[in-house]
């Protein structure tokens, strides 16, 4: 299992682009997520913990699925690995945001791609 707390989130031009709302973005602006990766039988689950949401998805690597994300958007997902990297596809109503997640120096570092938008959010271990 991993843990990793997110130090530092900048990302209000990502979440507007995204749809999400005025006051939802403001909130999710203060809010630092415990990101917990780990692998329940031969499913992965990723938990995000925080004092405004916490959200859960479980699915095998590969195969899509249908995700609810923080933000109450229905999305079809797809996990894969490639190499040391997780890589997390999301699509909904013609749209789709990539996630990149990997370790670099003890630390998770998780890259947001939303069209030509890129956010980066770095983790401590917790």
């Amino acid at each position: 299992m991993l843990k990793f707390l997110c130090h530092k989130e900048r990302n209000r031009d990502w979440k507007a682009l995204e749809g999400v709302g005025f006051a939802t973005r403001q909130v999710g602006n203060v809010t630092k997520p415990t990101v917990i990766i780990s692998q329940e039988g031969d499913k992965v689950v990723i938990r995000t913990q925080s004092t405004f949401k916490n959200t859960e998805i479980s699915f095998h690597l590969g195969e899509e699925f249908d995700e609810t994300t923080a933000d109450d958007r229905n999305c079809k997902s797809v996990v894969s690995l490639d190499g040391d990297k997780l890589i997390h596809v999301q699509k909904w109503d013609g749209k789709e945001t990539n996630f990149v997640r990997e370790i670099k120096d003890g630390k998770m570092v998780m890259t947001l791609t939303f069209g030509d938008v890129v956010a980066v959010r770095h983790y401590e271990k917790a």
